[in-house]
């Protein structure tokens, strides 16, 4: 397992721990378009903790000098570099592998960057009377709570859904206007699928905003698919730190052309559209 990152871990594409290496993605989603405009791959412990295995493989010194950077900080790290380039960006969703960092909540919160991330069904939040596990504050919700909303058009449609959405209680740490949420979205074939969300965001902020907000996660999994596809991000085999960044990085530097391609010209955007509570103080709203 020389290649730089590699160890058996959980994979999210494979759904199960193997040999992998793991990157970390920065999607950009618009209404014309997305594309993937930033990337780091993460190194375990395993790696970090092994001097000559890293400088086989090329990683700066600078680098593992730093020791373990958690996939959550490497995403802070890629949002503020986009910030700081001049990116426009309304909003940030993630899933909960991110979700559930309550630093990178507050590196949000902090940066009045409204969000929508996925958090586990173990989640808990300040209400009034101590904290609560999402789920809990969800099966308070009055059946008047819950709403059918799309999320957005999918490959068999309208992704429709019934969504139950609160205001958390503020304890006086929120910026003037913004506003804790919970969301909850419940499967209409199966009503015990549900998924749960922590928002932050304007309390301007409306149900169907939040709902395309929520929907517009998976836009960084249709940049892999299109990327992969069309522009051989997964195909390579490179064993180096260097190699690995100036693959991924012409992959994803291609995939963005066709974006913007796609987005200014009618008939290329044809063909790349073809490929492509009683007793809770949460206010139900």
């Amino acid at each position: 397992m020389k290649s730089a990152g590699v160890q058996r871990q959980y994979s999210g594409t494979a759904g199960r721990v193997e040999n992998s290496q793991l990157g970390v993605f920065l999607a950009y989603a618009g209404r014309s378009g997305r594309a993937l405009i930033d990337r780091e791959l993460y190194l375990p412990e395993s790696w970090i903790s092994d001097r000559d295995r890293c400088i086989e493989a090329g990683i700066p010194e600078n680098r593992c000098s730093q020791g373990v950077i958690t996939k959550p900080r490497l995403a802070e790290a890629m949002i503020a570099r986009a910030l700081e380039a001049g990116v426009s960006a309304g909003w940030v969703a993630a899933d909960s592998a991110y979700g559930r960092d309550g630093k990178f909540r507050a590196f949000c919160e902090a940066r009045r960057l409204s969000y929508v991330v996925e958090v586990p069904v173990k989640q808990t939040v300040l209400d009034l009377d101590g904290r609560r596990r999402v789920d809990t504050l969800i099966g308070r919700a009055p059946t008047q709570a819950w709403h059918r909303v799309s999320a957005g058009p999918g490959v068999r449609g309208e992704r429709e859904y019934d969504f139950a959405w609160a205001t958390l209680p503020s304890f006086g740490d929120l910026p003037a206007g913004f506003v804790r949420t919970l969301l909850a979205r419940r499967s209409l074939d199966d009503p015990t699928d549900i998924a749960y969300y922590l928002c932050f965001h304007p309390d301007t902020v409306t149900r169907e905003q939040i709902v395309t907000v929520a929907g517009a996660r998976w836009a960084v999994e249709e940049c892999f698919q299109a990327a992969k596809d069309q522009c051989g991000l997964d195909h390579y085999q490179v064993r180096k730190w260097d190699p690995w960044y100036r693959h991924i990085t012409l992959a994803t530097l291609a995939h963005t052309f066709l974006a913007v391609t796609a987005a200014t010209d009618p008939k290329a955007h044809a063909g790349w559209a073809r490929s492509q509570s009683p007793t809770s103080a949460v206010s139900w709203r």
